[in-house]
């Protein structure tokens, strides 16, 4: 079975804790936290304190995304305000490998994002050293927008480049997921699911994560 990973991003912050119980209780595998500073990306968002809050939410693994200048400096305040995973932008982070290492003796496991217009030849070297490879599947910055298709093509290389090097790395996509894309997404070598507007601004929440587990059973 994939994961799906609801993000708190497209949630109503004001009730938290109750949005939170109600992607928990229909099914969703991790929290997924967007972290944007307005300088990385076109946008701010939130910070470790509403990371730690959503920690206090549940017991599912918190999966911080950081979308900012400077990642080095954050990742303490992140590991300690709960973050179960914390992945960087390959664009940003000027000494990668170090990133990854400092990430893993925070005792968090270590993820790298690629932007659209990042090849996924990029990720060759270091794909051997961390837990989690994120494609974005939208240009960051911003919730609710469109699929851009070409990600098909990346995610299939990206499971080739992981499958010959035998890397226990698992692919996951954030950007413009629904009920429509899902199912071919995970035949292309998806593990982890990132969701947020198309769950938490639905009709039916709760419906649509159910959908969405079984489509990726």
């Amino acid at each position: 079975m994939k994961l799906l990973a609801p993000s708190i991003l497209s949630a109503d912050l004001s009730n938290l804790a109750q949005q939170i119980r109600l992607v928990e209780m229909s099914g969703a595998d991790w929290i997924h936290c967007d972290i944007m500073d307005g300088h990385f990306v076109p946008n701010i968002t939130f910070g470790p304190v509403v990371v730690k809050a959503a920690k206090k939410c549940t017991k599912l693994p918190i999966d911080v995304h950081l979308m900012i200048k400077n990642p080095d400096n954050y990742l303490e305040d992140f590991r300690n305000s709960g973050a179960d995973i914390i992945s960087v932008h390959f664009e940003e982070a000027v000494h990668l490998n170090r990133t990854i290492n400092r990430i893993k003796e925070l005792g968090a496991k270590a993820g790298v994002v690629i932007n659209p217009s990042t090849p996924v030849s990029s990720l060759k070297d270091i794909a051997e050293y961390i837990d989690l490879l994120l494609i974005m599947t939208v240009n960051p910055g911003f919730g609710g927008q469109s699929f851009i298709m070409e990600s098909y093509n990346k995610i299939t290389e990206l499971r080739k480049l992981i499958d010959s090097g035998g890397y226990g790395v698992l692919i996951e996509v954030d950007g413009g997921i629904d009920t429509k894309n899902a199912a071919k997404l995970i035949d292309s070598g998806v593990d982890v699911l990132v969701v947020g507007s198309s769950v938490f601004n639905s009709d039916d929440p709760e419906a649509t994560i159910r959908k969405l587990k079984n489509l990726s059973k």
